[in-house]
């Protein structure tokens, strides 16, 4: 198990998830109605998505090198196996909510560029882009949702004492 001063790195790393998928989520959610944001913070909210949806599978890595050690002092226990099985959930929708604002922001460009074309021919990108919009707030709200399942759980796990 990887410590950092003794600290397991579990703990730490599940604050970067804890804190990026929500900011990234609220973000999206923001550049998803309102365009005009969308063209002005694409980049940041690019960066905190990925870097949120990364913290996924490392946080999640971690956990289970923690359980592991867990587990051989103290016996499985339910408590921090339904931590797992959500934090273990969280992971493909963290990665589907990661390429929803892929695709939006690749969507929403491609809509602005129509959009600026002297004579558009067509409505296809911004047709696009609003199917994308209501992709990324659905998942949005789903990954948000997860993230406090997970997150609860296993305060509730550590809390209650089965983490000491």
């Amino acid at each position: 198990m990887l410590t950092i001063d003794g600290i397991p790195l579990h703990p730490l790393l599940v604050h970067a998830v804890v804190v990026l998928l929500p900011l990234a989520a609220l973000s999206s959610v923001a550049i998803a109605l309102v365009p005009s944001w969308r063209r002005k913070y694409a980049w940041p909210v690019l960066g905190v998505t990925l870097a949120g949806v990364a913290a996924v599978p490392v946080a999640k890595q971690a956990g289970e090198d923690l359980m592991a050690t867990l587990e051989s002092r103290v016996g499985p226990n339910p408590a921090i196996q339904t931590h797992a099985d959500l934090g273990t959930t969280l992971l493909p929708i963290a990665l589907g909510f990661g390429v929803a604002v892929i695709a939006l922001l690749v969507a929403g460009r491609l809509a602005d560029r129509e959009r600026g074309a002297e004579a558009p021919t067509t409505k296809t990108w911004r047709v696009i882009s609003v199917v994308v919009s209501v992709l990324v707030v659905l998942l949005a709200i789903g990954t948000v949702y997860q993230t406090v399942r997970a997150g609860h759980s296993g305060s509730e796990a550590v809390w209650s004492g089965i983490g000491s």
